[in-house]
């Protein structure tokens, strides 16, 4: 008989959830653009069910994960942290892996891994700057969609430095620019460049070795992605997937304590 387990990552910007089956197979997989403390994390749920065509109770084991897990208690059977959850995940999708940098809604996450298992971290979540957040709030200022930031920073012709590390500063940099009728295009670049400056002087604390794997709702803008290798020095795998890599280092986290549970 089939294992189904499930996996929650309540994020500050997002919930996902991963259904698996036998700890393997990836059945169904949803994404609400609201998180923690919002009706996010049970409307993910409720998706994922119904896409799969199951219920809660055909669920083995379910485990939370995210900035938002502790919301899940009387769902969830376990909580974990989101480290170790991107750890799991991104080492299913690419087992070489040895760095993860996680770029979420509110922090920026960079992971050591040594065999699958995380040996060291760094993380930055005390300021807005580098995360999806610091994007949303660039993309308002520019009038344009955060999801069309990469292909129109693609288009720069020339480099224009955005120094500022502070959002609230960097966000009155973009506007001077705007202002002198600096190309948007050029701007973008300069954000993107800005976000991967910071993001690497972070990566180095930790030490960056091959085999980079770049995770998060951030690791779609394939301009922060090839700032970030121009800044690194590093090929960046990134997968189709990388929105739901906490979900899914927490799904197949639940098929392990499922199995642990039946033996003990």
């Amino acid at each position: 008989m089939s294992i189904y387990t499930l996996g929650i990552d309540i994020g500050s910007t997002a919930s996902k959830c991963v259904m698996l089956k036998d700890g393997k197979e990836i059945v169904a997989k949803s994404l609400i653009a609201v998180g923690a403390g919002t009706s996010g994390p049970q409307r993910a749920i409720a998706e994922v069910l119904e896409k799969a065509g199951k219920t809660e109770a055909d669920m083995a084991y379910t485990l939370a994960t995210g900035y938002g897990r502790n919301s899940l208690e009387d769902i969830a059977d376990h909580q974990m942290s989101e480290l170790s959850c991107h750890a799991k995940g991104a080492t299913f999708l690419f087992p070489d892996v040895h760095t993860v940098i996680d770029i979420g809604g509110q922090d920026v996450k960079v992971l050591q891994i040594d065999n699958g298992v995380m040996t060291n971290f760094v993380m930055n979540d005390k300021c807005a700057a580098g995360t999806g957040r610091f994007l949303d709030v660039m993309a308002r200022v520019l009038e344009v969609k955060v999801e069309d930031l990469g292909t129109l920073g693609s288009q720069s012709t020339k480099y224009v430095g955005i120094s500022s590390t502070c959002t609230v500063f960097a966000e009155s940099e973009v506007i001077s620019q705007l202002s002198m009728e600096t190309n948007k295009c050029d701007i973008i670049n300069g954000i993107h460049h800005s976000v991967a400056n910071r993001v690497a002087g972070l990566a180095h604390r930790v030490g960056v070795r091959d085999q980079v794997v770049m995770t998060g709702g951030v690791a779609q803008n394939i301009g922060i992605v090839n700032a970030l290798q121009e800044q690194l020095g590093h090929t960046i795998h990134t997968s189709p997937l990388t929105q739901y890599n906490g979900a899914l280092g927490a799904a197949l986290f639940a098929y392990q304590k499922y199995l642990k549970e039946q033996k003990g």
